[in-house]
């Protein structure tokens, strides 16, 4: 089924939050500090003030209800909120909004805002001592701060075969092709925001406790978001300030963030240090598992990436030890990015996993095999479903694993190595609604709140409608990305087309049921195909049996409702659920030159019953493309003396293009159904599709070249680093 939202996207119909203009608005620049910490003193804005066009500068907004201090964090990113106090805590703080007629104005009144500093020592994030984070920062996973199986120091010692190291990752930015974006307006104590967001219902939530109103009083709309990464999974504070500001000066403000506040003011994924040790017997079977890691955090909030969960997830050991650390310094918060928690830790382990194989002379896919994990590591829960040794097979048939060249074999002048890695996500499950109305012209809308950041969902739950109604899919339209419409889960976690697709299958399986009920038929004995409603060999038209019934629609509800009226959890009761996959990839790496490059790759992937196969192959080549970016090119390096990050737009930063990426991209998925997860038999790949890759490449690296390289991106002058 092909993409449903790609001529409006193509021919620039589709409506993104800074593609609105409300009537008399404003445009909002964000005046950012230039010192990393300290406090400020004092402002002088006569001069921006006296430029054309310039309504306000504001240096200071009201503080917030109490209502916020009780939000959870997801999705509230910060408690910190800028231009309440004067205190300065990273480099690019907004201290002061100036507000004008036209951007231009206010882009060139916000130069000639002079600010007075008192400088301060700061804290270099990178190189902070490690310290254990504070408890509320645990995102309800805090059995993965610490986590203990067996005797991992004894078994390690007992270990006749040893292998790990110190796998380290920098801070990347996710640079979605939209940045944030906001459009806030007030009519009559009722607030009504533009966002380009990931889910609504938190910026509602957030806002509504910001300001001490109900939730009812705030208005969330954002039909399309181009591109979230996990960036617009949390609330920033421009969000509240946008909203905050148009309060003040009675008048919409629209606050379109510049590519260079995306660096400074919402988060991005931690700079993190692994320390992973493996112990086998001498065939293989691991003996224990010891991965602690820490990532940076602000100085103002914690935030925890879980690297370590992987380590307690992927292989069967009797003694597993896990431990997560921050490091907190002067800078901006980090936060989720695609793909969180799996994808640093399957950058460790995967690396660990096959030195240990080189350490044993045995083939890194074997050793896997020997520690296939049959039921949960951590604690010997059933999987809800698993087919990785299904994906292994696959995935080594189609590669040409068993049989691929011997490491270091060149063509040309290029050395040419082979290497692969697991993939492996935890899923969410959040609860979620959905309305479908059929017509009795025969076609059908869905409504719900979800948001489209790119994904698919604007194809997939029209497609699912479609294919439980009987009706072409062309005859479905879908409203999202609107607070007034029911429910929908956020979309992150790799949550959405278990929750909304279970939503909207209930929803369109309950049209079926009323019309069945009108005919008199039993539901449960009922067949829907072409548009018609068939038991027996009695078969009836929608369009008939409405028209018979002199209404003009039926709208059926459909609901994700979780145990115990959760809002969120990890999977159903009793079984561990994961996406699984195998990875290979083989890459060419010029020795003179210290030129990566690659060559093709193979993924299989144990996800599920897939929805949408051509959607579904789209987010495992793009989970690729993201992967060999981390891999091999991206980095934010923190500025030690200056104390910010040293670049702060695209031109400073490698981004994979096409020229990156070979044309030999293999994706697949082994037949699945896993019952637990929901009446699709469906689970999340938007994040699993970039987890393993790293580790991959950089196992391929070494099959090549006899390098082990640690510490990424792999780039030339590590490749050329004699000292490896």
């Amino acid at each position: 089924m092909t993409r449903q939202d790609g001529p409006d996207k193509v021919t620039g119909a589709a409506v993104y939050a800074a593609d609105y203009n409300a009537d008399d608005q404003l445009y909002a620049v964000l005046v950012g500090s230039t010192i990393t910490a300290g406090r400020v003193r004092g402002y002088d804005v006569d001069e921006a003030r006296r430029d054309p066009g310039v309504v306000h500068v504001l240096t200071e907004l009201p503080a917030v209800d109490k209502a916020f201090a009780a939000l959870p964090s997801p999705p509230l990113a910060t408690r910190f909120l800028p231009m309440q106090g004067d205190v300065v805590h990273y480099w690019g703080q907004p201290v002061a909004m100036v507000l004008a007629e036209s951007l231009e104005a206010a882009e060139g009144a916000a130069t000639r805002v002079r600010i007075r500093y008192e400088r301060e020592p700061f804290i270099n994030p990178d190189t902070a001592v490690a310290v254990p984070p504070s408890p509320e920062s645990g995102y309800g996973m805090l059995d993965a701060l610490e986590f203990r199986k067996g005797d991992t120091v004894g078994a390690l010692a007992e270990a006749p075969m040893r292998a790990g190291g110190t796998y380290t990752q920098p801070s990347r930015h996710g640079n979605p092709m939209e940045p944030s974006a906001i459009v806030a307006e007030w009519h009559d104590g009722r607030l009504t925001v533009r966002d380009s967001v990931q889910h609504v219902y938190a910026v509602q939530d957030t806002l509504a406790a910001a300001f001490g109103i109900a939730a009812d009083h705030v208005r969330v709309i954002s039909p399309h978001t181009g591109g979230g990464f996990g960036t617009k999974a949390f609330i920033w504070p421009h969000e509240i300030l946008a909203a905050m500001a148009a309060k003040a000066v009675g008048r919409p403000v629209k606050l379109v963030l510049t590519r260079q506040d995306m660096y400074s003011i919402v988060g991005y994924q931690p700079l993190m240090e692994h320390r992973v040790l493996l112990g086998a017997n001498q065939g293989g079977e691991l003996q224990a598992i010891v991965h602690e890691a820490d990532n940076i955090t602000a100085v103002t909030d914690d935030y925890v990436e879980f690297g370590t969960v992987p380590s307690k997830a992927l292989f069967a050991s009797p003694n597993i030890s896990t431990s997560q650390r921050v490091r907190r310094g002067h800078v901006n918060l980090s936060s989720f990015m695609r793909s969180p928690i799996d994808g640093p830790g399957t950058w460790a382990l995967g690396s660990a996993m096959d030195e240990l194989a080189h350490t044993l002379s045995m083939d890194p896919l074997a050793l896997r095999l020997v520690n296939y994990a049959e039921t949960y590591p951590a604690d010997g829960t059933p999987w809800s479903s698993k087919k990785l040794r299904e994906a292994y097979e696959e995935g080594a048939q189609r590669f040409g694993w068993w049989d691929r060249p011997k490491g270091g074999t060149r063509i040309g002048h290029w050395l040419i190595g082979c290497g692969m890695a697991d993939c492996t996500q935890g899923q969410f499950r959040f609860t979620s609604q959905a309305r479908v109305r059929l017509r009795a012209d025969g076609t059908a809308k869905i409504e719900a709140g979800y948001t489209d950041i790119g994904a698919g969902s604007t194809t997939i739950f029209p497609q699912i409608a479609a294919e439980t109604l009987g009706i072409d899919i062309r005859s479905v339209k879908g409203v999202s990305g609107d607070t007034d419409l029911p429910y929908a889960g956020p979309t992150y976690g790799s949550g959405t087309t278990l929750a909304m697709g279970t939503a909207v299958h209930l929803a369109a399986n309950d049209v079926l049921r009323q019309l069945a009920d009108t005919m008199s038929w039993p539901a449960e004995q009922v067949r829907a195909d072409s548009s018609a409603l068939t038991w027996g060999d009695q078969r009836r038209s929608y369009a008939d049996i409405l028209h018979a019934a002199r209404i003009d629609e039926v709208v059926g509800n459909g609901e994700m409702v979780l145990p115990g009226g959760a809002s969120a959890d990890a999977g159903a009761p009793g079984v561990a659920s994961r996406t699984f996959g195998a990875i290979f990839v083989e890459v060419g790496v010029d020795p003179d030159l210290g030129l990566l490059r690659l060559r093709r790759a193979t993924g299989v992937y144990s996800v599920g019953a897939v929805v949408n196969e051509r959607t579904a192959r789209s987010q495992m080549i793009g989970g690729l493309v993201w992967g060999w970016g981390m891999a091999a090119m991206e980095a934010s390096r923190f500025e030690p003396s200056l104390g910010r990050w040293l670049s702060q737009d695209l031109a400073g930063v490698p981004l994979p293009v096409n020229a990156d990426i070979p044309p030999h991209i293999d994706m697949s998925f082994v037949d699945e159904f896993d019952p637990h997860a929901g009446p699709l038999g469906a689970k999340g790949i938007g994040e699993l599709s970039a987890t393993g890759i790293a580790a991959a490449v950089a196992n391929a690296v070494f099959d090549a070249t006899g390098r082990r390289v640690r510490d990424l991106p792999i780039t030339a002058e590590k490749l050329l680093d004699p000292r490896m």
